[in-house]
């Protein structure tokens, strides 16, 4: 098992922490460690990119035919010599 030590805890935060585990009947250490395991045990999301979002919230209604736009070609490069 691995040791942790904990610096530069706020008065009032480790008040509440002492309040807490003695609600609980536990020591602050033991309290410490529940409140980790319980916040670390849920698996964290992973983050979806932003196409992928859009793609997800919009493919229930299909997709959209757009007519194809004719192009004109673009205009001639300037002409830096003169």
């Amino acid at each position: 098992m691995a040791v942790m030590t904990i610096r530069n805890i706020d008065d009032a935060l480790k008040a509440r922490l002492r309040v807490r585990a003695a609600m609980h009947g536990r020591s602050m250490e033991d309290e410490a460690r529940d409140i980790l395991r319980s916040a670390l045990s849920s698996e964290v999301p992973r983050p979806r990119d932003l196409g992928r979002a859009i793609y997800e919230r919009f493919a229930a209604l299909g997709g959209v035919d757009l007519p194809d736009v004719p192009r004109e070609p673009g205009r001639e490069p300037p002409d830096f010599e003169a």
